[in-house]
C-alpha cells in the first residue's frame, strides 16, 4: 500500500515522517512515497529518504496515495476521494476543515486525538512528545529574552543570584519546563490545578505554589477539567503573587477543544518587574497572557516582554519530527496496517474511544478516527454535536 509523506506549508518547518522511520514502515508493507523538499527544513535531505528506501516523487503523485501522512491537515480537495490522511486536524477547533473531510469521503485519522489514558496509546501520542519539546523551548525562549544570567554564580566582580521562574501548569509542557530551567540553575515555582501534580513538581525541581480551597481538576482523560470563573481569578491571584517578582513566566494552561484561559491578565504584568518575560505556549489559540500578540515578541509599557510565538516544537525542527515520526509509525504499524493489510478496526479503543461506560475514558473526546467514509463515528458524539 502506498503511504505520501506531504511536504508541509511554509512556515512549519517539521515534517511527518523521517528516515529513520521507513524501513519499518516498508517491512509493515507499506510503500513509502516521499514528496520533494519534504524533509530539508527538518535536515532531512531527500537523499537519505533514498537511502532508506523511499521513493522521492512531486507533489501530485503523494496525493494519490491511499494513505497520506502530513502534520498540518491537507486540502481536502487536493486528494481523491476515498484518501486516508494523516495528520494532527485540531477537529474541534476546525469545524469547516472536518466537514469537507466528511463530504469528500476521506477518512481522517487525527492524531491529537489519541486517548492518552491507554497505555497502548503512549507511543503513538504526538501530543506528548511535541509538548514537551515545545515546555523546553519555552525555556529557551525566556532565557533568550532575559537581560539576565540565569544560574547563581560566585565570582571576584560579586554574586550572581540565580533567576526565578514561574510555570503556570504542570502537564507534560510544565514539567518539561521547569526540569530544564532548574537545569539551567534557575529557582521554579510552578502551579498547577491537578493536586496531582504537586509530587511530580517536586519530583523535577520546582517548588509547588498552594492554593486554598484547591482540589484535584483532573477529568478521566487526564486534561485539566474547565474550572468556574471564581476559582479561576483565584487560582491566577495566587500564582500572579508569586510571579510579580520572578524573571520569567511561561504559560501552559491549554483546555482540550476550548480557547486557552487566561491566566496572566494584564493587570497582573503590569505589576510585573521591567525586563521580566513572560513566554506565551498557547499563542495560537488565543493565548494565556491577555496581551499576547500571536506570532509576536511585544514589550509593554512597564518593560515587560511578552512572547506569543505559536509552534515552539516546530522550532526544534529535527527533533520534534523525529519524535513525531516515532509516534506516526507506531501508529500506522500497529493499528492502520497490520500483517500487510489495511486494518482500520472500528471497535479499536485508539480509533473511536473507548466503549461507553468504561469510567477511565471520555468517550466522545477519545479516539483517532473522526470521520470515515464520509460520516462520523456514532460513538465520537462530541464531534457529532460540533457538526450539527
Amino acid at each position: 500500500m502506498k503511504l505520501g509523506v506531504a511536504k508541509e506549508r511554509p512556515g512549519e518547518n517539521r515534517v511527518a515522517i523521517v528516515p529513520g522511520s521507513v524501513r519499518k514502515l516498508t517491512k509493515a508493507g507499506f510503500e513509502v512515497l516521499v514528496e520533494t523538499g519534504a524533509g530539508l527544513s527538518s535536515h532531512f535531505p531527500d537523499a537519505a529518504y533514498t537511502e532508506a528506501g523511499a521513493t522521492v516523487v512531486g507533489t501530485d503523485e503523494v496525493r494519490q496515495a491511499k494513505v497520506v501522512a502530513s502534520i498540518d491537515p491537507l486540502d481536502p480537495a487536493s486528494l481523491p476521494e476515498g484518501t486516508i490522511a494523516v495528520c494532527v486536524s485540531d477537529p474541534f477547533r476546525n469545524k469547516d476543515l472536518l466537514k469537507a473531510y466528511v463530504e469528500r469521503g476521506h477518512t481522517l485519522l487525527s492524531m491529537d486525538m489519541i486517548p492518552r489514558r491507554l497505555s497502548r496509546a503512549q507511543s503513538m501520542d504526538v501530543n506528548s512528545s511535541q509538548d514537551n519539546l515545545a515546555g523546553y523551548r519555552a525555556v529557551l525562549l525566556g532565557a533568550a529574552h532575559l537581560g539576565k544570567a540565569i544560574p547563581m554564580m560566585t565570582t571576584p566582580a560579586g554574586t550572581v543570584k540565580p533567576a526565578r521562574f514561574v510555570i503556570m501548569g504542570a502537564g507534560v509542557a510544565g514539567l518539561q519546563a521547569i526540569a530544564t530551567a532548574k537545569r539551567l540553575g534557575a529557582v521554579v515555582y510552578a502551579s498547577d490545578v491537578r493536586l496531582a501534580a504537586k509530587e511530580q513538581i517536586e519530583s523535577v525541581g520546582g517548588r509547588f505554589i498552594h492554593v486554598d480551597g484547591m482540589e484535584d481538576f483532573e477529568d478521566a482523560s487526564g486534561y485539566a477539567k474547565p474550572l468556574t470563573p471564581e476559582f479561576v481569578e483565584k487560582v491566577n491571584q495566587a500564582v500572579n503573587d508569586v510571579a510579580r517578582d520572578a524573571d520569567v513566566v511561561i504559560t501552559t494552561a491549554r483546555i482540550f477543544g476550548r480557547p486557552a484561559p487566561i491566566t496572566v491578565p494584564a493587570s497582573a504584568v503590569a505589576n510585573y518587574g521591567r525586563g521580566a518575560v513572560v513566554v506565551d505556549m498557547n499563542a495560537d489559540v488565543g493565548g494565556n497572557c491577555e496581551l499576547t500578540k500571536p506570532g509576536e515578541v511585544v514589550t509593554t509599557d512597564n518593560g515587560v516582554i511578552v512572547v506569543g510565538l505559536p509552534n515552539l516544537a516546530g522550532q526544534i525542527p529535527n527533533t520534534s519530527s523525529t519524535l513525531f515520526s516515532n509516534n506516526l509509525t507506531q501508529f500506522l504499524t500497529t493499528t492502520v496496517m497490520r500483517k500487510g493489510e489495511l486494518n482500520l478496526d472500528p471497535a479499536d479503543p485508539i480509533l473511536v474511544g473507548a466503549p461507553e461506560g468504561d469510567p477511565l475514558y471520555v468517550a466522545d473526546m477519545g479516539g483517532v478516527l473522526v470521520c470515515s467514509g464520509g460520516s462520523l463515528h456514532p460513538r465520537q458524539g462530541r464531534l457529532q454535536k460540533v457538526l450539527a
